[in-house]
C-alpha cells in the first residue's frame, strides 16, 4: 500500500480527506498524516524494508457515529495496512469527539 492509495481508500467514506490539517472545516471529517519510520530491517549495512507510520483523525459531533465502523472497516479491507484505535477524546473547545488510529504501512518505495 503507498501512501496515496491510503488516501484513496479514506476518501471511498465520502466525507472531505485532509493530509496534515483542515482550516476551518465544519462538519465531520478525516485528516490522516505519516508521522515517522516504524520498524526497519537493516542487512549488509543497508536498510532493505522499512515501514511508514502514521495517524488517521476523524472528528465528528454526532455520539456512536456509524463513520467510527465505516473507517474501521475501510482500514480491515486492504491487508497493506495494520491500524489500532489508539484514542478518544472530547474536545471542549470546538465540541468535536475526535477519534485517532495509528497505521503502518510498508514503507519500500514511498517517499
Amino acid at each position: 500500500m503507498t501512501l496515496n492509495n491510503l488516501k484513496d481508500l479514506l476518501l471511498t467514506i465520502g466525507l472531505p480527506v485532509f493530509h496534515y490539517f483542515a482550516a476551518n472545516q465544519t462538519g465531520p471529517y478525516i485528516v490522516w498524516a505519516e508521522d515517522g519510520e516504524g520498524d526497519a530491517v537493516h542487512a549488509d549495512g543497508r536498510k532493505v524494508e522499512r515501514a511508514i507510520t502514521g495517524t488517521i483523525d476523524y472528528f465528528t459531533k454526532t455520539e456512536n457515529d456509524p463513520v467510527v465502523k465505516q473507517i474501521e472497516d475501510v482500514l480491515d479491507s486492504d491487508d497493506g495496512i495494520s491500524w489500532y484505535l489508539n484514542s478518544v477524546q472530547y474536545e471542549q473547545d470546538t465540541g468535536y469527539i475526535h477519534f485517532e488510529w495509528v497505521w503502518e504501512v510498508d514503507g519500500s518505495g514511498q517517499v
